[in-house]
C-alpha cells in the first residue's frame, strides 16, 4: 500500500493534541478516525475528508476538490479527495483538517463488526 507518508505526518501532527485519535490502513492509504469515526485520511497523494454535506457544494468549486465515489458510482454526500494542489500551502491544509474536524461530532460511526 504506497501512500505519502509526510502527509500522514502532517496529519499525525495537526491532530496530535486530540485524546482519541486510531489510524487505520483503507482507501489505498492511512485514516485517522477521530473519537472512532473517520475522519481524515491519506489516499495516495491526496487528502480524503469528511467534511459533511453542508460543506460539499462549497467545497466542490475548488479545483483541487472532487467528491467522492463509491461503489455503484453513488457519490459521497461527505466526503472529498483534495488533491495536492489544494493542501500545499499550510492554511490550505489547516482549512480541510478543520473541516473535517468540526463535522466530526456530526457524523455517525460506522457500525462495529461482530467478533466471534
Amino acid at each position: 500500500m504506497k501512500y505519502n507518508t509526510k502527509l500522514a505526518d502532517r496529519i499525525r501532527e495537526a491532530l496530535m493534541h486530540l485524546p482519541d485519535v486510531e489510524e487505520k490502513e483503507m482507501f489505498r492509504g492511512v485514516c485517522f478516525m477521530v473519537n472512532g469515526k473517520m475522519c481524515v485520511c491519506v489516499s495516495g497523494d491526496e487528502l480524503l475528508c469528511r467534511i459533511g454535506e453542508a460543506q460539499m457544494e462549497t467545497a466542490l468549486e475548488n479545483n483541487s476538490v472532487r467528491q467522492m465515489v463509491m461503489a455503484r458510482n453513488r457519490p459521497s454526500k461527505d466526503f472529498v479527495f483534495v488533491s495536492e494542489e489544494g493542501f500545499q500551502h499550510q492554511k490550505d491544509f489547516d482549512h480541510w483538517i478543520k473541516l473535517a474536524l468540526d463535522f466530526n461530532p456530526k457524523a455517525k460511526a460506522s457500525k462495529k463488526k461482530k467478533t466471534e
